[in-house]
């Protein structure tokens, strides 16, 4: 991390090997757009329309309206609407989230919240298909919120590092693999009430956690091919807004070489305002060599400028 964690979090996108500050940062933009949405329709009467579009991002758990929106497996897990729901699953997602980062780093930390949304989603979509506990709302459930996404997070730190402590208001310092189980019985606990579906999300999201740092003790890492996935829209990303230039190197005989040495200048020209073909060939030979960026300034400016011609 580089600095506070405001700081880490306004550059959250400035900078790489961060990830738990981008996810953050992500949900927190949803968030707010989701909400500034939210009171302008409502205060423009189309309420309705609010509903329908944020029924395309939340996680449909009938197969057939999945079909249509297969996007919601991913957008689901980084959206909310209450204050209370975003700021919790916020505050573990630091928590437990900078102990991953220290043991496992940006990229798997990164892997774990997508892999345990992804499960939550699975076990999410497999209970409400084959329990008739769930036959009659099935064709209206839906949901949303990072709860799966953390409950990997927060499983996966306790399985890495489960006697860590954490100090707890009232309650003092508590081991985190306490507080972890404590977390997965509540969820089980209520699998079967209101909220059936969000906390099947947090059972499955859990799992995952457990799962992904056993196979990776065991050499086996489940998330890359999310790492794939991420490493191409990096490349993506850090390559806008840089020129690329492809140059072929000219070779020349040794006849050449002598007779170009014989008749070249022996005096640099650093003031003038003319630049020279030779001076151009130099500065594509270091760009063959080195790249665009090891450039100085002036060599930039005189290819910029002799491209003009």
């Amino acid at each position: 991390m580089y600095g506070g964690f405001w700081d880490n979090l306004k550059n959250a996108f400035r900078h790489s090997n961060n990830s738990l500050y981008k996810l953050i940062a992500i949900n927190l933009l949803v968030f707010v757009t989701v909400l500034v949405v939210r009171i302008v329709l409502s205060f423009s009467g189309a309420g309705a329309l609010y509903k329908t579009l944020l029924g395309y991002l939340m996680m449909p758990a009938d197969l057939e309206q999945f079909i249509f929106q297969p996007w919601s497996v991913l957008t689901y897990m980084f959206l909310h609407e209450g204050i209370f729901h975003i700021l919790f699953n916020m505050l573990f997602l630091f928590w437990f989230g900078m102990l991953v980062n220290e043991y496992l780093g940006s990229r798997k930390l990164a892997n774990i919240y997508i892999l345990g949304g992804l499960a939550g989603a699975a076990l999410y979509v497999l209970m409400y298909n084959i329990s008739p506990m769930f036959t009659e709302v099935l064709p209206a459930a839906k949901m949303l919120g990072a709860s799966a996404g953390v409950y990997a997070i927060v499983v996966a730190a306790a399985t890495l590092a489960p006697n860590t402590t954490f100090r707890l208001i009232l309650l003092g310092p508590v081991k985190i693999k306490y507080i972890a189980i404590f977390y997965v019985f509540i969820a089980f606990a209520n699998s079967a009430g209101s909220n059936a579906g969000g906390e099947l999300a947090h059972l499955g999201g859990a799992a995952m956690g457990f799962w992904y740092i056993l196979q990776l003790k065991k050499g086996s890492d489940w998330g890359r091919p999310i790492q794939a996935v991420g490493q191409f829209f990096e490349r993506i990303l850090s390559n806008r807004g840089k020129i690329k230039v492809t140059y072929k190197k000219k070779t020349y005989s040794r006849q050449e070489t002598k007779s170009s040495r014989t008749n070249r200048p022996t005096a640099s020209f650093p003031n003038s305002s003319e630049t020279t073909q030779e001076e151009i060939d130099m500065i594509l030979d270091k760009i063959a060599e080195k790249g665009y960026e090891a450039l100085s300034k002036d060599e930039k400016r005189k290819l910029f400028e002799f491209s003009k011609k």
